[in-house]
């Protein structure tokens, strides 16, 4: 089964789990460029989705963070838009969505519901991943939840 974890942003960190048990991850930035049109960066995250589909064959499933509370309104605004975003593909795609809630991921990968960047990275570290940011991390921590709950075997990084 093919998995894909996000941890949707801007800086939108990802991690992919494909049929032979290879596990890929890392950030992608949709920012802006000097001169790009706003919608530029919906259309760099559905290109971001299409490279992942294309390297895996199929997505399966996509499990998500579902994020429930924003500090600021643009980080809101930016979730949600990236959150409508992948809802359209998934259904262009007929591809499974699971939202998995912060604490959740937080708990099930460090045994603390609260545990911060830090510790997330830390932990990725700890079961042998190389993650660039906490952005990789929690994707990371996303994916060995959606392991766990689709009953698959999870490696640790190769």
């Amino acid at each position: 089964m093919n998995i894909l974890a996000l941890d949707l942003g801007t800086n939108c960190g990802w991690a992919l789990h494909t049929r032979g048990g290879a596990i890929s991850g890392g950030t992608v930035r949709h920012i802006l460029r000097r001169g790009e049109q706003p919608g530029q960066k919906w259309i760099s995250f559905r290109t971001q989705l299409i490279e992942h589909k294309r390297a895996a064959g199929e997505i399966h499933v996509i499990y998500y963070e579902d994020v429930k509370r924003h500090v600021g309104v643009l980080a809101a605004h930016a979730y949600g838009g990236f959150l409508a975003n992948l809802e359209m593909w998934c259904a262009v795609n007929n591809v499974r969505m699971v939202p998995v809630g912060v604490g959740v991921i937080k708990r099930h990968w460090t045994g603390k519901g609260n545990a911060d960047k830090a510790a997330m990275v830390a932990e990725a570290r700890a079961r042998g991943f190389s993650p660039k940011d906490d952005n990789e991390a929690d994707a990371l921590a996303i994916l060995a939840l959606a392991l766990d709950a689709e009953g698959l075997v999870r490696k640790e990084a190769a």
